[in-house]
């Protein structure tokens, strides 16, 4: 019993790649579409919850996360001078033994993801998309940049945060929201006193490093930026250090100079988020991940509700064979994750922007772990 046969995933990043592992080891027959040819996930490093773990458990991937990045225990919080602010606690979410928190090179976390799709039996094809898309009762329509076309039972859009897909089928939809703030991220040596989460949260700035191997970890600085504003990637380096600089930690200190680094591969991007309120189809077509849910990095669990998603609608779509109760049950089960991630983090950053109350920032932290380590 299962309302489709043929899916199209649009898109492949982790909440695509994780829909489309999970479809077709449900036995669906899967394609998939990726408009960059070389399928590079680019970054530096990924906080990896217990929540995202156990679901790249259930997606057969934790062994591999764990051989090739950085699993820990706990999040220590400190004020930008050092005093310690609060031991967040990191146990295993509930129903698994996974750990509570870890890291690992982003490219990596992609590299994992793509060759388990592949070797599950999805037809990907690579610098190629959709042109046109013609939903019906009956079927869903697609014509490829590629002059090809398709029929398909289900076509799930999971095309990120600047979606086309969510512009064309629900254009009431604002453009994501710039939320007045950009995250600095780089590769850095690991010191031997890391051994897990460490954040400084001072005014305006937040600095935090977390293990992602036995030898680096990765640093990323969140700074107030009232204007969106685009900057020489040629300065980046020297703003990363500049910022670094704000931090009297002896550690923090001691890696200034790996900023100048071309192996530091530091990145920035200013933050926005986006969720839509409304049902996440129009009939034959779903979004997921990014698309609906887009989150700044406060909870690190932008990556992880979007594996989670595509684990999820795979599971709603073996229930029955009506497709518009499989969606509905979807976004029944999605909704409240997604926005408690979604809302949650743009209050944290709204206390780091006016200079709140870092206890509260903490607590909100806490809170939030705790329930998004409940079962999904």
């Amino acid at each position: 019993m299962s309302a489709v046969n043929s899916v199209l995933v649009i898109g492949g990043g982790f909440s695509g790649m994780s829909a489309a592992i999970s479809m077709r080891r449900n036995g669906f027959k899967v394609d998939l579409v990726e408009i960059d040819p070389e399928w590079c996930e680019l970054g530096a490093g990924i906080t990896i919850n217990g929540a995202t773990l156990r679901a790249l458990e259930t997606l057969g991937l934790y062994e591999e996360v764990v051989k090739k990045g950085c699993v820990t225990d706990g999040v220590s919080m400190h004020l930008a001078h050092g005093p310690l602010l609060m031991e967040l606690p990191t146990p295993s979410p509930v129903g698994s033994s996974v750990g509570g928190s870890g890291g690992v090179f982003r490219p990596t976390l992609a590299r994992i993801m793509s060759e388990t799709t592949i070797a599950s039996g999805v037809n990907v094809r690579l610098g190629c998309t959709y042109k046109e898309i013609t939903l019906t009762n009956e079927s869903a329509k697609v014509e490829f940049t590629d002059g090809t076309s398709q029929e398909y039972d289900l076509v799930v859009g999971a095309d990120g945060v600047n979606s086309g897909l969510r512009k064309k089928f629900f254009p009431q939809e604002p453009e994501p929201e710039y939320i007045g703030q950009g995250v600095w991220r780089a590769i850095m040596p690991r010191p031997p006193e890391i051994k897990r989460v460490n954040m400084w949260i001072g005014n305006h700035l937040k600095l935090g490093v977390n293990p992602v191997s036995d030898t680096h970890m990765y640093m990323f600085i969140t700074e107030d930026r009232p204007i969106k504003e685009r900057m020489d990637r040629a300065t980046w380096p020297e703003r990363f250090a500049k910022l670094m600089e704000e931090f009297p930690n002896p550690t923090v200190q001691s890696l200034i100079p790996h900023a100048y680094e071309e192996t530091a591969n530091i990145d920035y991007r200013p933050l926005a988020n986006v969720l839509v309120k409304d049902s996440w189809n129009r009939g034959r077509l779903v979004m997921i991940g990014d698309t609906v849910a887009a989150t700044t990095p406060h909870l690190a669990s932008g990556a992880g509700i979007g594996i989670e998603s595509g684990i999820v609608l795979a599971e709603e779509l073996i229930k029955t064979n009506e497709l518009d109760t499989a969606l509905d049950n979807f976004f029944k089960r999605r909704w409240e994750r997604c926005r408690l991630v979604v809302e949650n983090s743009a209050q944290l950053s709204r206390i780091e922007i006016h200079g709140g109350d870092k206890e509260e920032h903490s607590n909100i932290m806490k809170e939030s772990l705790i329930a998004l380590s409940q079962p999904i």
